[in-house]
C-alpha cells in the first residue's frame, strides 16, 4: 500500500521517514519529495508498505512530529497530464 505523508518537518529525510513507518510493517520504499532546483524538501513524501498500511494511516495521521501534525492517507494514483 502506498501512503501519502504531508506536513513533514524540513529535517525529515528518506531514512527518517522509513524509520517512522517501519514499526507498522516492512517498508518497500520511503521518499521525501524534494525541489529540483534547491534539493530542499517540499514537505511531503510517500511510503510504500508491504502490509500494515491501514494501521499506519490511523496511527500516524495527526501525529505530532517536531511540532507539526502529519497528514497521512492512502496515496491517490498519479494521473496523466496531457
Amino acid at each position: 500500500m502506498k501512503i501519502y505523508v504531508g506536513n513533514l518537518p524540513w529535517s525529515v529525510d528518506n531514512s527518517k521517514l522509513e524509520d517512522l513507518f517501519s514499526e507498522f510493517g516492512s517498508v518497500v520504499s520511503a521518499n521525501v519529495i524534494t525541489d529540483r532546483a534547491t534539493d530542499r524538501s517540499r514537505g511531503f513524501g510517500f511510503v510504500e508498505l508491504e502490509s500494515g498500511g491501514p494501521e499506519a494511516i490511523e496511527a500516524m495521521n495527526d501525529f505530532d512530529l517536531e511540532g507539526r501534525k502529519l497528514t497521512v492517507n492512502e496515496a491517490k494514483p498519479r494521473t496523466k497530464i496531457n
